[in-house]
């Protein structure tokens, strides 16, 4: 019987989350031909090139590199074929035509940060917590023509605390998908998983989805309750961060706590001492700011940013 380490694996991906996936394969023995990744891309005050988390990875490990600018030109199409790979494996990378998903005999296995059907979308992690979520997962599934609706290969549930950031999540996340992915690549090459279709996992008709973060995502309502206040936070932080204003100054919001109390003010209006707090109204209590980045300052926290601020 063939093992894992017999197939012929295309890896394709971008960010670092993808990295700890590609380096949990290359460490269990994979025959991984090939990396595809992100073109460089120019960064930075002087906009130098810069090479992918991914790319760096698979350089350093003398990994067979491909940087196609175009997913359907012919050229890297053909090398693709040339490559005889019997699976693909693809995270965090881009939407791919069906001549590259559907090539290798076994398909594209893609890894979601969700627990599909729930969530579809660009930005699981971040909208799990933004709508409160207690709990979420990764899914393995098999790409096919519609976004994120393929046929579902293995699934994890993941627990969220309540003072969980996007950030804490997705590095949490970001291990356990390793794990996940090689796991299923382990018993979908072998033979021993059998792909289930997503309509046979859903519960519900109104299924929450992930869209594209986008900056009218990040602004903040003070006419929301503290509590998803609070959730948006947290779901929008380390990044892109939220923002609000204070005295018609753009002020990113990193950190905050909240209480749910009658405040007598407006949504939208600040209190502070001017020493050790600063806190904003929102429909039905307080949501005090612990760590913020005015416009044209440093990022910092409640006590360092009243030391040096005047109001007004």
């Amino acid at each position: 019987m063939k093992k894992l380490q017999d197939f012929r694996i295309v890896f394709m991906g971008t960010p670092a989350f993808a990295v700890a996936i590609l380096e949990k394969l290359v460490k269990e023995g994979c025959n991984v031909v090939a990396v595809i990744t992100a073109p460089d891309k120019p960064a930075g005050r002087g906009m130098q090139l810069t090479e992918s988390a991914v790319k760096k990875f698979a350089v350093e490990h003398g990994l067979h590199l491909l940087q196609p600018l175009k997913l359907k030109d012919p050229e890297f199409v053909s090398a693709l074929a040339d490559l005889k790979a019997d699976v693909q494996v693809v995270v965090a990378f881009r939407m791919l035509p069906e001549i590259v998903w559907n090539m290798p005999l076994l398909g594209t296995i893609n890894l979601h940060a969700s627990l599909l059907p729930k969530y579809r979308g660009a930005a699981p992690i971040n909208w799990a917590i933004i709508n409160g979520e207690k709990e979420t997962g990764l899914t393995t599934f098999r790409l096919q023509h519609a976004i994120d609706t393929g046929d579902v290969l293995m699934q994890q549930k993941v627990h969220i605390r309540e003072d969980e950031t996007a950030g804490e999540l997705h590095d949490e996340m970001m291990a356990l998908g390793a794990e996940l992915v090689y796991t299923t690549l382990d018993q979908y090459c072998t033979g021993v998983l059998v792909p289930k279709p997503q309509a046979a996992i859903a519960v519900a008709e109104d299924l929450p989805t992930a869209p594209k973060i986008h900056t009218d995502t990040c602004k903040i309502d003070w006419n929301k309750t503290a509590q998803q206040v609070y959730d948006l936070v947290r779901g929008l932080s380390p990044y892109p961060g939220c923002f609000s204003f204070l005295d018609g100054k753009m002020m990113k919001v990193f950190k905050v706590s909240f209480e749910t109390v009658s405040t007598g003010a407006l949504p939208g209006e600040y209190h502070t001492d001017g020493k050790s707090y600063l806190r904003f109204a929102a429909v039905d209590g307080w949501v005090s700011i612990a760590e913020l980045q005015l416009e044209g300052k440093r990022r910092m926290d409640i006590a360092s940013f009243l030391r040096g601020h005047r109001f007004g």
